[in-house]
């Protein structure tokens, strides 16, 4: 009878060790499934950031000039391969945009203009005084120049070109113009003559379109928010856009 007891207590002892061994694994693994939810994919966060961004009409997803914080366009959509910073960095759209920043520079342009990212490609933005007076869609003389540095920079690139023109949403009334969109797209269609016709862009490769009030950048509650919207954007289309 004492051998039986002994083998039952030995027998015992061995089972408590196993399930005590089992319990360790699993809390083991538990924490490490907490460590990896607590390290934040920054790859990952920003394809969540631009789709989200698209999702929402493709406005927020845009870098200003010297804007060192913000996010960073994908210009992909997720699992389009983009696997590391790297790669990231090396996306058309950023080359582009790096490129094209370096030559406004160089141009003494940026007091002037305004380079942005989205998920279409690179942004070339001009607000309404340095083109054209309210109300109007004649080009003034003194945007000649910015105009034709900008040219000299669009050459360069065989990218297609959008030419968009943008206004506020206070009711137009020239009596020219019977709404903000004929005006826009006429100061869409100025800028584009001027850079086929005068400069020697590839009219094959760019067009312009009028956006209207629909648009807008900022607020149109203030003046300063109407002052930014009125604009004409000069969109360079590149191959990892958002309209894949």
């Amino acid at each position: 009878m004492s051998r039986r007891k002994k083998k039952q207590e030995s027998g015992g002892g061995g089972e408590w060790l196993t399930t005590y061994a089992d319990l360790m694994t699993l809390l083991l693994t538990f924490f490490v499934l907490l460590y990896s939810f607590s390290t934040i994919d920054a790859i990952k966060f920003k394809e969540i950031s631009w789709s989200l961004a698209k999702a929402l009409g493709g406005k927020t997803g845009v870098i200003n000039n010297g804007g060192n914080l913000g996010p960073v366009p994908i210009n992909q959509n997720p699992g389009d391969g983009i696997k590391n910073r790297s790669e990231l960095e090396s996306s058309e759209t950023t080359r582009l945009f790096n490129a094209i920043s370096k030559e406004i520079e160089q141009n003494n342009l940026k007091t002037k203009i305004t380079i942005k990212e989205d998920v279409r490609g690179v942004i070339i933005e001009l607000q309404e005084k340095i083109l054209f007076d309210p109300g109007k869609a004649v080009l003034k003389e003194e945007s000649i120049q910015t105009l034709s540095k900008i040219a000299d920079i669009l050459k360069k690139y065989t990218n297609e070109i959008i030419v968009e023109g943008h206004t506020d949403n206070v009711p137009i009334n020239t009596g020219y113009y019977k709404s903000n969109w004929e005006l826009s797209a006429d100061r869409a269609v100025k800028v584009t003559r001027f850079l086929v016709e005068s400069k020697g862009i590839d009219p094959k490769k760019i067009q312009s379109v009028g956006c209207g009030e629909f648009r807008p950048i900022a607020s149109n509650d203030t003046p300063e928010g109407r002052k930014k919207n009125r604009r004409v954007n000069i969109l360079i289309l590149t191959k990892d856009k958002g309209s894949k």
